[in-house]
């Protein structure tokens, strides 16, 4: 499994060697796995930074130590690369040979992934493994027609954090009651996020389901007008700012700020922002045109895939499968706050009980849709990004709203390469 690396690919070194730490019990396993062909393997492995830096544990490192440890007639060398979930398509399509073995991936690559034969497709008891133990909508993330191709470990989406000393438990159920009460910081410039307030009422993209291609993204008529009229009222309010460029996270920190929306990998800057005041909850509803609408954000998930390059499959899959286990996300939760998703540790009272845990995994059943990853998807990103800005920057009005929105929704629904 030893391939070249591409270094220039990479934002860190590669590091080699045995693995020798500490394990969990491995005793059973071990005997489970005694029976093994013997093979002598080195893989490499990428994933990003954070999993591999000494101040979180060196969570990925220390699964591969225990994996090696639970299989005994594998002699197995790991090489380390750094790529982060959401780059793996960039990173490992510009050389899938010389790509890593197994390596980590936002759900959002995969079709690209896919296209470019650089994924293998999971089958037998792994994909039944994944199946029995996360929910449908986690499967259908790392699913295209039917075929699983990753192994889950979290999910991946937005929510909101706010300070519980000028928001109450009811404040935080309305957006427009909290701009009532205190300063509130939105990404309304990032196209991750722009799009909630459109299918909260009723706009559309790719379908019901964020599948059908062919639909495209539906923002148009009085339903994407109505938000547009929102979002320009929203952006004159004196208790909304644009969250851009580390903004928000800073208010919070200076007082000047009450409530930011963001994801799991601010947890921890959050908290030292708040200390006893740290409040986190789902997506609250907004009023738009006179109505209650519920705030939806997108939603995906991280998971673990293997290069069909790879020499030894069997023992590539396996370390996907043990990176994506029950016992390699309880060690990722407590070293590094990434959520699990394997649902016999979401009924584990000890992690169920994290707020942090109950906001991220609330917004996924409730409060937001599985993000598209149809190929048409990447039409959208760029002309998302510049209506926020053109909306911050107040271009947009209730005089041109609606000619601004259709003019926004067919540059969605075009390809910027013909």
């Amino acid at each position: 499994m030893k391939k070249k690396v591409v270094s220039v690919m990479l934002t860190a070194a590669m590091t080699v060697g045995m693995m020798t730490a500490g394990s969990l019990n491995m005793v059973a396993a071990e005997e489970a796995n005694s029976d093994e062909e013997a093979i002598t393997a080195t893989l490499t492995v990428w994933g990003p930074s954070e999993d591999q830096a000494e101040e979180n544990g060196q969570w990925l490192q220390t699964m591969c130590d225990q994996f090696n440890e639970a299989h005994p007639n594998w002699d197995l060398t790991f090489e380390y690369g750094v790529c982060p979930e959401g780059e793996a398509k960039a990173t490992v399509t510009q050389d899938v040979e010389g790509a890593a073995d197994v390596y980590m991936f936002a759900n959002d690559n995969l079709p690209d992934l896919v296209s470019s034969n650089a994924i293998s497709r999971l089958g037998g008891d792994t994909e039944a493994a994944i199946k029995e133990t996360n929910s449908q909508e986690i499967v259908d993330s790392v699913s295209i027609d039917g075929a699983v191709y990753g192994v889950p470990f979290t999910t991946n989406t937005w929510f909101m954090y706010y300070d519980k000393s000028v928001f109450s438990d009811d404040d935080v159920k309305s957006l427009d009651t909290m701009l009532e009460k205190g300063k509130v910081s939105f990404k309304l410039t990032d196209s991750w996020y722009i799009a909630s307030f459109y299918v909260a009422n009723g706009c559309t993209l790719f379908g019901e389901d964020g599948t059908d291609e062919a639909a495209g993204v539906d923002f148009s008529g009085d339903k994407g007008t109505q938000v547009t009229d929102y979002l320009v009222d929203l952006v004159a309010n004196p208790n909304f700012t644009n969250d851009a460029d580390g903004s928000g996270l800073s208010g919070l920190r200076d007082g000047s700020i009450n409530a930011v929306f963001s994801g799991s990998w601010d947890a921890a800057a959050v908290k030292e922002a708040l200390g006893d005041n740290f409040g986190v909850t789902a997506l609250p509803t907004v009023t738009i045109n006179g109505e209650e609408k519920q705030l939806k954000s997108f939603a995906g998930s991280k998971a673990i895939g293997v290069n069909p390059n790879c020499e030894y499959p069997q023992v590539a899959v396996a370390l996907a499968s043990y990176l994506g286990s029950a016992d390699a996300q309880k060690a990722h939760y407590e070293m590094r706050s990434v959520i699990p998703c394997n649902t016999e540790l979401l009924a584990d009272e000890a992690i169920s009980s994290d707020a942090l845990v109950t906001a991220q995994n609330d917004t996924f059943n409730t409060t937001s849709i599985i993000q598209p990853f149809v190929t048409a998807m990447n039409n959208y990103w760029t002309p998302a990004e510049n209506f926020g800005k053109s909306l911050v920057n107040g271009e947009v009005t209730h005089d041109n709203a609606a000619e601004m929105t259709e003019n926004f929704n067919t540059s969605m629904n075009t390809s910027a390469v013909e």
